[in-house]
């Protein structure tokens, strides 16, 4: 079984898509997901909801389906040292999500994103553990 990090927009992706497909993802990988990313969801609930293709109840029983698949990871749980990286790796790109970078660094897999100035300016830094979600997609 395949193992990854995803971020955010990855998880509002799915909520939002309603596509079928992601149930089968969810259920032949294994996702992480650092604690950071539940208050950006809570951030943004009212435009998952509004643009969701899911009818309202459709919509939390694919939430609870999708949480039923992602672990979720404490903050305390990362060590200081991938914290320490991934401020370093993450300073002029985005510090927001540092808490990605180092679960990625932390359990050394691959972080799944969407988020193509991310994915980008990590290249750009040497980082190489790290997959767009529309290569990922096509990979299937």
């Amino acid at each position: 079984m395949f193992e990854y990090v995803i971020d955010t927009n990855v998880v509002m992706c799915m909520l939002i898509s309603g596509k079928a497909h992601y149930r089968t993802i969810l259920s032949n990988v294994k996702v992480y997901l650092p604690e950071y990313s539940l208050s950006e969801l809570d951030e943004y609930k009212q435009i998952i909801f509004e643009k969701s293709k899911f009818s309202e109840t459709e919509l939390k029983d694919f939430i609870y389906f999708t949480f039923s698949s992602i672990s979720v990871i404490p903050t305390f749980a990362l060590s200081k040292e991938s914290i320490k990286a991934a401020n370093s790796i993450c300073e002029n790109i985005d510090l927001k999500d540092v808490s990605f970078v180092a679960l990625s660094i932390d359990m050394d897999l691959p972080l799944l994103t969407r988020d193509e100035i991310l994915y980008n300016g990590l290249k750009r830094k040497g980082y190489k553990n790290v997959i767009l979600f529309k290569d990922f997609l096509n990979q299937l």
